[in-house]
């Protein structure tokens, strides 16, 4: 018998007490002494104003504001009534507030998982533009092959993903943020930095190279492209460490254009045409199907935009 007295109490007491726009009203009038000045503070007409204090009137049973041509002053029992209205602006006033840190706790996690070109060559500037719009944004990097993206983002482990296969992989919704090229590099102490003819794409498919894993979407796009590889000459699990070994003159390797200015530049690696083949590929954002990014993960996404 008691749950059903105190929920009509509840119940009723969204009735009796005044709502929470009237309430910061009559504080507002007691501040500036002006139904008129109040007004204008929050944003409403007089009229509207007016309007509010004779319905809180009514709903309480007594007179709270004496209006009169010089302004607006409480009565006793309006001054007794904006004391209590204080305490209840206030503890509202509390739980926005907390309510708001619940969300920034929320909000102040991103975690992201990146393919390893996007996220070596790409991703750092992107994070240092979003740390400028959200200093206290905690990031936190997952860097792997696009497969490991997709495993990430699919069980809920990463927020946002960004890859650079020829798919979308089932589960992920995704939109293209920019478009890269592969390049067949070599030392140049490599006899294909002597040839005067491009490469064919029967040539290159025939030729053992330092390849990224199974599973990059570098690997992925150069597969597609010739119709099939030759098994590596060597496997490496980062673009890094394949530029450092085709450097050092181990071999041919097929390396993103973006990671390859500063070796190009100092011709410590070489470019090599190749006829025929298109070596083109969207870099793309991912997330999960249904759930699109929100909060950093929203901000983030429009960085790869700018």
């Amino acid at each position: 018998m008691s749950e059903g007295v105190d929920g009509g109490l509840s119940a009723g007491l969204a009735h009796r007490v005044p709502e929470l726009g009237a309430l910061e009203l009559l504080l507002a009038v007691a501040r500036l002494g002006s139904l008129g000045r109040a007004a204008r503070e929050l944003g409403i007409t007089q009229p509207a104003a007016s309007s509010r204090i004779r319905s809180m009137e009514r709903q309480l049973g007594v007179a709270l504001v004496d209006r009169s041509p010089r302004g607006s002053r409480l009565t006793e029992a309006g001054a007794l009534v904006t004391d209590w209205a204080r305490r209840i602006v206030e503890a509202a006033e509390a739980f926005d507030a907390g309510a708001q840190a619940l969300r920034g706790r929320r909000d102040s996690r991103l975690r992201v998982a990146a393919s390893m070109t996007i996220a070596e060559y790409l991703l750092p500037g992107w994070l240092i533009a979003l740390r400028a719009q959200r200093p206290d944004t905690a990031v936190s990097l997952l860097a792997g092959n696009s497969a490991v993206v997709a495993e990430r983002l699919l069980a809920d482990e990463a927020d946002l993903g960004f890859v650079e296969g020829l798919s979308v992989p089932a589960g992920l919704d995704s939109t293209v943020i920019a478009h890269d090229r592969l390049i067949v590099v070599t030392a140049p102490g490599h006899p294909w930095a002597r040839r005067r003819r491009p490469l064919s794409a029967a040539e290159l498919a025939a030729t053992p190279l330092i390849l990224r894993e199974e599973g990059s979407g570098t690997r992925q796009v150069l597969d597609a492209a010739l119709g099939g590889l030759a098994r590596p000459l060597i496997e490496l699990s980062s673009t890094t460490a394949v530029k450092a070994s085709a450097v050092s003159g181990a071999g041919p390797a097929v390396l993103s254009e973006l990671a390859l200015g500063e070796e190009l530049s100092a011709r410590r690696l070489v470019s090599i045409p190749v006829a025929e083949v298109r070596l083109g590929r969207a870099l793309r954002a991912v997330w999960r199907s249904g759930h699109r990014p929100t909060g950093p993960a929203r901000d983030l996404l429009g960085l790869t935009r700018g």
